[in-house]
């Protein structure tokens, strides 16, 4: 299901606003949360995460649930706690809820190309990847230990440190979003959590057989860029089938996009993924003008590749289209929904903050 605050896609993709295009002021992560660290090993080292401090009569017996947001490239964790944390102020959860930021930390000089302002820089003894081996399961520098593994630790510390908690939200904005995506079909959440997910707007998807999605309307190919151009009634629709001229791109179907050739250190077979993947509770987010090239739609990180370019041209078509994909040939009896965000391109924090995202975040259900 394709939802849409503005009822049709033409008027969300047409709206604007100055969130789409500027990113709020970036926090300080140490000033706005409170600080754990869980140790993934003695050859892997510690994960950081953060909580956001609890509101004024709350209490730690009150957070029945949790919103675990993930970074993008640039390791914003501040920006993406505090782009949680309005959000559930404005959904009134900010009582019963927990806002947790993980941090994967880089070593310097290489964090250099993935650094924002007020993040922590990574301390001896802490778990350590590069600016990308995280977003797609790799090993923690030194050690087996992948970023999926240490995200199944930090959701068992969330329940030994908060054990009322019932329900946790695992979110990632971009880059978080490629993680969470790909994760889900790799969790190993602790007993006693019931846990759901939400891929925000990620540059590439994992897509769990050899075909990719090829757009139409009435039955005839149309270019990508007109599936968001509709005129009232309909967005495309896809047939998927594997690429006419594989050889060009030899190593689309491959991970991180494809199940072929996966990291034996992830502990699951293909279908084993797949049935993973197809049983559990995902959500999809995506921000209408996080398309183009243009300001705000954070061009310059958009995966190019071509096991990349094989989804669509841009964030906006390529969750669209895996929406289809996911719908008809991966868990067509979840009817699983996409809810497309007007006036928001590539900008966490005006997103996961707005009131379509509300009820994707915050489901009153489980309450």
């Amino acid at each position: 299901m394709l939802r849409s605050g503005a009822g049709a896609l033409l008027l969300a993709c047409a709206a604007s606003s100055v969130n789409a295009a500027t990113p709020a002021a970036t926090p300080v992560l140490n000033d706005i949360a409170d600080a754990y660290a869980i140790s993934l090993g003695a050859k892997a080292g510690a994960l950081n995460y953060f909580v956001s401090r609890r509101a004024p009569g709350s209490s730690d017996d009150t957070a029945v649930s949790a919103l675990v947001a993930f970074h993008g490239h640039p390791r914003d964790a501040g920006r993406t706690l505090a782009a949680g944390e309005l959000a559930a102020r404005q959904a009134g959860r900010v009582a019963d809820t927990l806002i947790v930021a993980p941090l994967f930390q880089v070593a310097s000089p290489a964090s250099e190309r993935c650094q924002s302002a007020g993040v922590p820089a990574a301390q001896p003894g802490d778990a350590l990847w590069t600016c990308s081996s995280w977003m797609a399961g790799g090993t923690a520098k030194g050690s087996s230990v992948t970023s999926f593994a240490a995200l199944d630790q930090l959701l068992a510390d969330l329940k030994r440190r908060w054990p009322r908690l019932q329900t946790v939200t695992v979110t990632g904005f971009s880059a978080g979003a490629q993680f969470v995506q790909r994760y889900i079909a790799f969790a190993n959440p602790p007993a006693g959590l019931s846990v759901r997910y939400v891929v925000a707007d990620p540059s590439s998807w994992l897509y769990f057989d050899d075909v990719r999605p090829a757009p139409q309307r009435n039955g005839q190919p149309v270019d990508w860029r007109s599936c968001t151009q509709t005129s009232g009634e309909s967005a495309c629709s896809y047939v998927f089938a594997a690429p006419a001229t594989p050889q060009q791109c030899p190593d689309y179907a491959s991970w991180k996009y494809g199940i072929a050739d996966m990291p034996a250190t992830l502990g699951r077979t293909a279908s084993e993924a797949r049935q993973r993947y197809a049983q559990a509770d995902v959500a999809y987010l995506q921000g209408a003008l996080d398309m183009g090239d243009g300001p705000g739609t954070a061009y310059r990180l958009l995966d190019k590749t071509c096991g990349a370019q094989l989804q669509g041209p841009y964030r906006l078509q390529r969750g669209l289209a895996y929406l289809a994909y996911d719908q008809h040939m991966l868990s067509p009896q979840k009817k699983r929904s996409l809810t497309v965000v007007p006036g928001c391109a590539h900008n966490v924090s005006c997103v996961f903050p707005s009131a379509e995202a509300a009820p994707v975040l915050f489901p009153t259900t489980g309450r």
